[in-house]
């Protein structure tokens, strides 16, 4: 068995730590210079699907009673 010696230890840690933090810091500078580049599409909303054009959807026996057995939202 091998013995790290505390204050070895103790500078381990430090310099992850010390590293982690620089690298957050890089990323979060990265990120921001970045932002100009991003374009955000307009949102375009969603429309509901009628039941009647929903076919072919098949459910195996199993999930079914997994799903029925589950309590609905709010139970």
């Amino acid at each position: 068995m091998t013995v790290i010696p505390k204050d070895v230890v103790l500078q381990r840690r430090a310099a992850f730590s010390t590293e982690a933090q620089e690298s957050m810091e890089s990323l979060r500078g990265d990120c921001a210079r970045m932002v100009p580049h991003w374009a955000v599409p307009a949102a375009a909303a969603a429309a509901p699907v009628p039941p009647s054009l929903i076919h072919g959807v098949t459910v195996p026996p199993a999930s079914a009673r997994l799903i029925d057995g589950m309590s609905a939202y709010g139970d």
